[in-house]
C-alpha cells in the first residue's frame, strides 16, 4: 500500500506548525508498519525536490507554482492520497489520480471570522495571509472536499464547522491524530509552567512572558520561534531579562528528548491564541500529565483538563491551577483521556483500518 500526504508542511524546512507535525508523525507511524509513504509539501528554504524523512519520500514543489504538484502526483502514483488539511493541492491529486482513493482531514477550518483574526494578526504579511487563503480555500478546495472518499476531523469540534465551511451533506467523522504517551512522567519538585508555540503574533506569546514576574516562585520556559526573524529577536530582548522566564529556541520534537523532557517535568501547559483547532500540542501536553491553560477550549480540553480562561485573565487561571495543586488531578485526568482516544498505536490503527476500507 503506498500513501501520499498533501500538506502545507511537514515540520521540516524551516516550517514548523501543527498541520506539519500531524503529517510527518503520522507518515513516520506507518513507515514503521510496513507501509511506503509519500508526502507533497510546498518547497521552502533549501529545501530539495526530493528529501527523505523518517523513510518518507518528500516531494517538492515551488510555492508560487502550485500547479506544478499536479505532475508529482502522478510521478508517485500512489493508492492513497490523503490530505492533512485540505488545499488547492487537494482539487489537483483528485483530477490527475481519479482512480486513487482521496482522504480528507480537516484539522483548522476557518470561516470568514477566523480570516479575519489572521489578516489583523498575520503571520508574515497580509498579502501572505491572503495567499494561503486562495490556496487553502475557494470553490474548487470546496469541491474538492465535498468528492473525497472519506473526510475526517482531527477534532470534534472541527467537524460542525468543517461541515459548514465546506458545505459538506454529513458531519466529517472524528480521525484523531497519533501522539505517544510515555509509560511514566517525572514532574519537577518546583512549578514549572511552559509555552511550546509559534511566537507569531496571532499566537500572543506576550501574554505569558508577562505571567512570569507576577509569579516569582514558578518556572517559566517558552520555547520557540517567530516566523519574522525581527519580531523574534524583539520578544527576546524586551522579555529575556526576567529572572525566571527561560527563553529557549524551537524544539524539535524529532530529535532529541528535550522535548518531552520538558512537558514531563512541566505541570502546567499554557496557550495564548487568539484561536486554534485542536492544537496537537494540547494533545501532547496532556499525554504528559499537564494541566491546561487556555484561553480556546477546543473539545473541552481547558474545561475538562485544566482552566478555561476568560477575559485573558491569565494570572487568575494559573493561580487557580496552582493553589491546593489542582493541576495534577486535572492532568492526570487528561493523561489517561489521551491515552484512551489518541494513543500512537490506536490512532494509527484506525487509519490503516480506514485505507484498507476504501482500497476493498
Amino acid at each position: 500500500m503506498h500513501v501520499c500526504f498533501i500538506s502545507g508542511e511537514i515540520f521540516a524546512f524551516g516550517k514548523y506548525g501543527g498541520f506539519g507535525r500531524a503529517t510527518r508523525v503520522i507518515g513516520a507511524g506507518l513507515v514503521r508498519r510496513g507501509l511506503k509513504v509519500s508526502a507533497v509539501v510546498p518547497q521552502r528554504g533549501s529545501q530539495k525536490a526530493v528529501e527523505e524523512l523518517d523513510g518518507i519520500s518528500v516531494y517538492s514543489f515551488p510555492r508560487k507554482k502550485p500547479w506544478m504538484a499536479a505532475a508529482l502526483y502522478k510521478q508517485i502514483n500512489a493508492d492513497i492520497y490523503h490530505s492533512e488539511e485540505p488545499s488547492f493541492g487537494t482539487w489537483l491529486a483528485q483530477r490527475k489520480m481519479c482512480r486513487s482513493k482521496h482522504i480528507v482531514t480537516c484539522r483548522d477550518p476557518r470561516d470568514a471570522e477566523d480570516w479575519a483574526i489572521e489578516c489583523q494578526h498575520p503571520t508574515i504579511s497580509r498579502f501572505a495571509t491572503h495567499l494561503t487563503r486562495i490556496y487553502e480555500y475557494g470553490p474548487l478546495v470546496s469541491r474538492a472536499v465535498r468528492n473525497a472518499d472519506f473526510v475526517g476531523c482531527a477534532a470534534h469540534v472541527v467537524g460542525p464547522k468543517a461541515q459548514r465551511v465546506y458545505g459538506l451533506d454529513s458531519l466529517p467523522v472524528f480521525l484523531p491524530t497519533p501522539v505517544p504517551v510515555p509509560a511514566t512522567v517525572t514532574k519537577s519538585t518546583r512549578p514549572v509552567v511552559c509555552f511550546l508555540s509559534r511566537w507569531d503574533a496571532r499566537k500572543r506569546p506576550e501574554l505569558f512572558f508577562e505571567l512570569a514576574p507576577m509569579f516569582p516562585d514558578v518556572q517559566f520556559i517558552a520555547a520557540g520561534l517567530a516566523h519574522d526573524a525581527d519580531r523574534d529577536k524583539a520578544l527576546r530582548h524586551r522579555y529575556g531579562q526576567i529572572e525566571n522566564l527561560e527563553m529557549r529556541p524551537l524544539l524539535n520534537q524529532f530529535q532529541g528528548s528535550e522535548f518531552t523532557d520538558l512537558l514531563s517535568k512541566s505541570w502546567v501547559f499554557a496557550n495564548t491564541a487568539l484561536r486554534e483547532g485542536l492544537p496537537n500540542s494540547f494533545i501532547e501536553a496532556a499525554a504528559h500529565g499537564c494541566a491546561i491553560l487556555s484561553g480556546v477550549d477546543p473539545d473541552g480540553f481547558c474545561s475538562r483538563f485544566g482552566y478555561h480562561v476568560k477575559n485573558d485573565d491569565f494570572a487568575l487561571g494559573l493561580r487557580t491551577l496552582l493553589e491546593g495543586r489542582s493541576w495534577k488531578s486535572l492532568g492526570e485526568s487528561g493523561r489517561a483521556y489521551v491515552k484512551e482516544t489518541f494513543e500512537a498505536d490506536k490512532a494509527l490503527d484506525q487509519h490503516l483500518d480506514l485505507y484498507k476500507q476504501l482500497l476493498n
